[in-house]
């Protein structure tokens, strides 16, 4: 059964002992989709600041143990972050003293998830901390406010989504829901979708459907490309139009 005590009044470091400095301080470093590690890369660079955090709360630097496979992953894939894996793993085993976070309720963006990690955690006496402070998930109120802030994460995502998908309906019934065009094809200015007029690309299409229809696969059509180095028609990420 995991204990819960109640933590003695003081600074929040003063939960921080020796035999945690003698394990692993980990910072888990994420971010949700690969367009976010473009347009938000301070957040990135916050999260891999973290190693400060840890040395300034009495770890060695050799002690800190970044894992950043994630980045780019979305929490939405099950079994996808093998970042997150690697991090119960750890816990799990007993190396880890502290897990470091910007956020802490975004280890993991699912209550199960999250509450998991709680308890792991509690089990094997590791802390976790972020810019408010650090917590010991064994004590009574740092496990009340691990679990609000956590709910609070999940409910945020849900009306995110929520606000997603009514956007995405809104448009459909406007009839302006639009969504990427394969390679090879433009959106006119009226709406309509066409070939791209750009006859090499017109040609870089029509061979990949040859190609597959005489392959009869995937895998076999890209190493075709790749061999002869034929280059696929890739629009710019706001989409190609044609006024005419």
């Amino acid at each position: 059964m995991t204990r819960v005590g109640v933590r003695p009044w003081g600074a929040s470091e003063n939960k921080i002992t020796s035999g945690h400095r003698d394990r692993l301080a980990v910072i888990y470093v994420r971010q949700s989709t690969r367009r976010q590690l473009l347009v938000n890369q301070e957040s990135t660079r916050l999260q891999y600041g973290l190693v400060e955090r840890a040395v300034a709360l009495g770890w060695a630097r050799s002690r800190v143990m970044v894992i950043d496979t994630d980045l780019g992953v979305s929490a939405a894939v099950p079994d996808a972050r093998e970042g997150f894996a690697q991090l119960v793993t750890e816990v799990t085993m007993g190396r880890v003293g502290i897990v470091v976070g910007l956020e802490m309720s975004r280890l993991a963006r699912s209550g199960r998830d999250w509450h998991q990690l709680l308890e792991l955690c509690s089990l094997s006496g590791t802390l976790l901390a972020d810019p408010d402070g650090v917590y010991d998930p064994t004590y009574y109120n740092d496990r009340l406010l691990l679990g609000l802030k956590g709910t609070m994460s999940e409910a945020e995502l849900f009306l995110i989504k929520q606000r997603m998908a009514g956007g995405r309906l809104a448009k459909a019934e406007r009839g302006e829901l639009a969504f990427q065009l394969p390679i090879g094809y433009v959106r006119r200015a009226s709406g309509e979708v066409v070939l791209d007029p750009d006859e090499q690309a017109q040609h870089v299409v029509r061979l990949v459907f040859e190609s597959f229809t005489r392959l009869g696969t995937l895998n076999a059509v890209l190493r075709y490309l790749v061999e002869h180095g034929i280059q696929l028609p890739v629009a710019p990420a706001a989409g190609r139009t044609r006024a005419t």
